[in-house]
């Protein structure tokens, strides 16, 4: 047995290619090629996982006391879908689906449409008593909280009025009647 292994001759005895190696300009691809090269091919995929969801409930062993003999039941629950659930059938991260979202165009649609389709499996799962309705809540609340937040602050914020503006609106009602309280409110002062 060699006491050392070859090193090619452009690559230093540290395993560094040479400087001038331009070795790395004969790929015919830089980096992994993608998981999914079109929208149908993602499609195809979350829809096993839907299959997978749907083929393979949540276990929950229950026992009974009937006529004095205890009898244990499997019973199926409906297993809610999730992102993340999605993204481990898919063998990727949450952090691909997100920069999927944000930057495959071509991906944007089906992207879109499962998330719809996995945010209606779980709010209809909890309506019907099927999930639990107070962790779905907690979730599909987390996810309009954050839709919100990405909404222009500007757009929420209220108009400020004066406590003397307030006033004086109160007396054009009293005297005056709605119309024109309603025409004060509509023109800023």
């Amino acid at each position: 047995m060699p006491d050392a292994i070859a090193q090619p001759s452009c690559r230093s005895p540290d395993g560094r290619f040479g400087e001038g190696n331009r070795f790395w300009q004969a790929r015919e691809a830089h980096g992994r090629p993608p998981l999914f090269n079109d929208p149908e091919q993602l499609w195809n995929a979350c829809c096993a996982y839907f299959h997978w969801v749907e083929d393979n409930p949540l276990r929950k062993h229950k026992t009974f006391v009937i006529k004095g003999k205890v009898v244990t039941v499997e019973i199926a629950k409906m297993r809610a879908m999730t992102i993340l659930g999605l993204c481990n059938f898919l063998g990727i991260t949450n952090g691909t689906w997100v920069e999927w979202r944000k930057k495959r165009t071509d991906l944007s649609e089906i992207i879109a449409r499962v998330e719809t389709v996995i945010w209606c499996q779980k709010f209809e799962g909890a309506a019907a008593g099927l999930l639990n309705a107070r962790i779905i809540n907690r979730e599909l609340g987390n996810s309009a909280k954050r839709r919100h937040a990405n909404l222009d602050e500007q757009s929420f914020k209220p108009n400020r009025i004066t406590n003397s503006e307030i006033v004086e609106r109160l007396k054009i009602f009293l005297n005056k009647g709605k119309s024109e309280l309603a025409e004060s409110w509509s023109t800023p002062t």
